[in-house]
């Protein structure tokens, strides 16, 4: 949804005066003037819990009367860098701003509006700043404020949030797909508007403000049940993109998806759409027609909720992703994961999005004990798939799904980490790993019973299986365990 500059001036002109979260400007500023209002406005709409904060070209910051100016963000530079990417290399940790230019009474005014700080206060050039009233100051300057940010910061809750600031009740009705939200929970939906909303209140995908009693919709709300996250400014880098490329590498696209919608109401349509998308084959048995797919669609079920579920929000300009190459499907969604990859499958999950998995858990689309790792190494083993890949990076968390591959063409790390996966799985159910099932794992002749020991002993040496009885000598009947046993 576009944001209309008239409309946002009325409501910052509403205030009366500068504040904390908002200041103005009448003509313009050095670089350096507004990167230290950007850093201080970011923390101090943070303080006093402000969707945002403010920066006004245009206007007389004692009169309130709109001047106009002839400074413009889109043109500006410091040295031969643009002002906008200048600005974000400058704040720390980057923190997501944007440019409002527009006309008003037939004067040009420029508004900035730029995030509230989050884990830490935003630095300006390696200095924190706050607002003081209608003074910027530095941060450390005011010890109760910064103490006040970072445990606001601790606090701050990411479900809870607003993500639309206010609207009246028929245009959030508008932007949520209520009536899915009902279907999900297989109730039926009121007929009145009162206890509709009162349902979506209880869930905290609404909330009332109690100075104007105007509706909010909330993060989770939105995240959840959008029409489109589109619509919502702060959430419109979380929607899925989905693409699909040429090949085994990223120089060629064929297709590029964003799928918008809210994680919950458009799951099974993502599920859906990925799977379409996934390159397949026909054979004909017994005189029909069959359509066959190189992933079990399990697999694509549970990653799919899992990239959803389990990002940081936090991270702006970054969302879910799905890749899908000809002989793979990458799964990366921001945010490091909270727990080591190599405990996956046995340990429950972390989610720092509890609200979110909490939601998702009871409309059926992910699991309530956090079993969706294991379902995904096990219908992958039952088509005797290469082990999928997680890949723990700085700033996110990757799955790689592998296309059927014959053994003779996996690269031993790959042995080894199917291996490792299958000996964990076998633990959480309550079984041993023999030389026997791993032969079954691999779709090994008994005969070849050596070929199962070699990718045991190199799982053996990479440290991360054991034997479960040192006293056993025999290779063919011995039983192993994950080294975490």
């Amino acid at each position: 949804m576009a944001l209309d500059g008239c409309l946002l001036l009325d409501r910052l002109l509403a205030e009366g005066r500068e504040c904390e979260w908002l200041e103005f400007k009448e003509r313009s500023a050095s670089p350096a003037d507004i990167g230290c209002c950007l850093s201080a406005l970011s923390n101090s709409a943070l303080l006093v819990q402000q969707p945002y904060g403010y920066l006004v070209f245009g206007i007389n910051d004692k009169t309130l009367e709109v001047v106009g100016t002839d400074f413009s963000v889109s043109k500006e530079k410091v040295g031969n860098e643009e002002i906008e990417n200048w600005l974000a290399t400058q704040l720390s940790p980057r923190v997501d701003f944007k440019t409002i230019e527009f006309v008003y009474d037939d004067k040009r005014v420029v508004a900035i509006r730029v995030e509230p700080a989050r884990d830490i206060p935003i630095a300006f050039r390696g200095v924190e700043y706050v607002r003081v009233g209608s003074y910027t100051k530095k941060l450390k300057e005011h010890p109760e404020k910064e103490r006040k940010i970072w445990l606001t910061s601790t606090a701050k809750d990411f479900a809870s949030e607003i993500a639309q600031t206010s609207t009246n009740t028929d245009n959030t009705l508008t932007l949520l797909d209520y009536q899915r939200y009902f279907d999900l929970m297989e109730i039926a939906t009121p007929l009145d508007q009162k206890p509709l909303l009162n349902r979506l209140q209880e869930e905290s995908l609404v909330t009332v403000s109690p100075d104007n009693d105007l509706l909010k919709i909330t993060n989770l709300g939105a995240v959840t049940f959008a029409k489109n996250l589109n619509n919502f400014d702060r959430l419109s880098r979380k929607t899925v993109r989905v693409i699909v490329y040429k090949g085994s590498g990223r120089l060629e696209t064929l297709k590029e998806y964003e799928y918008s919608r809210g994680y919950a109401s458009g799951f099974r349509d993502l599920v859906n759409y990925v799977d379409g998308m996934l390159p397949a084959r026909e054979q004909i048995s017994n005189g029909l027609r069959e359509t066959l797919k190189p992933y079990p669609l399990l697999a694509i079920r549970e990653l799919l909720a899992n990239l959803l579920i389990h990002q940081d929000f936090t991270i702006s300009g970054a969302g879910p992703m799905v890749e899908i190459f000809a002989d793979r499907v990458e799964f990366s969604n921001p945010g490091k994961s909270l727990i080591d990859p190599l405990r996956f499958i046995d340990v429950s999950p972390k989610s720092r999005n509890e609200k979110l998995a909490r939601l998702m858990r009871r409309v059926s689309i992910c699991e309530e004990r956090g079993s969706g790792i294991d379902k995904v190494i096990s219908s992958v083993e039952e088509q005797h798939l290469p082990a999928p890949k997680f890949i723990d990076e700085q700033h996110s968390c990757r799955v790689i799904l592998y296309a059927p591959r014959a053994l003779r063409d996996t690269y031993s790390e790959d042995q080894i980490r199917a291996c490792y996966q299958h000996c964990c799985l076998r633990y959480v159910l309550n079984e041993k790993m023999t030389n026997q099932t791993i032969r079954e794992r691999f779709k090994i002749k008994d005969s070849n019973y050596s070929v199962a020991s070699r990718i045991i002993a190199k799982t053996i040496s990479a440290n991360l299986i054991k034997a479960a009885d040192t006293s056993n000598q025999s290779k063919r009947t011995a039983r192993y365990v994950p080294f975490w046993a």
